[in-house]
């Protein structure tokens, strides 16, 4: 890695325990485990496929979702953005393996952002080679409003920053699940 001693680095903390505490609910996968490896099918070394999600028991006032996947443990000073869902409606309780892709049917009024490597849709993890294991935080936002494209201007151009910021004001409980992943040196 050139002298760079990425080893030295601290350990970031978990991403949502710097923020207001929420309630939270149930979020499942059928593609990977809470502390596990993150199966190479959804690696961008790998298939590069968003893994499947689905969840339950969040609270009666929920009116829409945003779904996110950030690394807190990229060597850089903010993490790094690999995925965010927008304006799922209430109904919508699931996302298929692969939804990811730049041109995902989904349901009408949700959109994808661009990952923080530019990319519209889900971009696998990819930390660098011999770094220790990255946790890879997959996050479903239940908010307050129908829309955060209708209630804030949020739009397919926003950063995945600017999603997460404005989400926080209407987010009333969130569910996460935690694989990790590590490439060998």
């Amino acid at each position: 890695m050139g002298g760079m001693e990425l080893e030295l680095r601290p350990h970031a903390p978990e991403p949502y325990s710097l923020l207001p505490e929420m309630p939270t609910f149930t979020l499942t996968s059928t593609d990977m485990t809470d502390g596990e490896p993150l199966p190479d099918t959804h690696a961008a070394a790998g298939d590069d496929l968003s893994p499947a999600l689905g969840w339950s028991g969040f609270p009666e006032g929920t009116r829409s979702f945003v779904v996110s996947c950030f690394d807190p443990d990229a060597p850089t000073p903010a993490g790094y953005w690999h995925w965010t869902v927008v304006d799922l409606p209430v109904t919508t309780t699931a996302l298929a393996t692969g939804v990811g892709v730049p041109d995902a049917d989904l349901p009408a009024g949700a959109f994808q952002t661009r990952t923080d490597g530019g990319a519209v849709g889900y971009e696998g993890a990819a930390p660098p080679p011999g770094d220790r294991p990255h946790r890879y935080v997959f996050a479903v936002h239940a908010l307050d409003v129908d829309s955060l494209a209708d209630a804030e201007g949020v739009g397919p151009d926003a950063s995945p920053t600017a999603v997460a910021f404005t989400a926080l004001f209407h987010t009333i409980a969130r569910a996460t699940l935690t694989p990790t992943y590590q490439v060998p040196a």
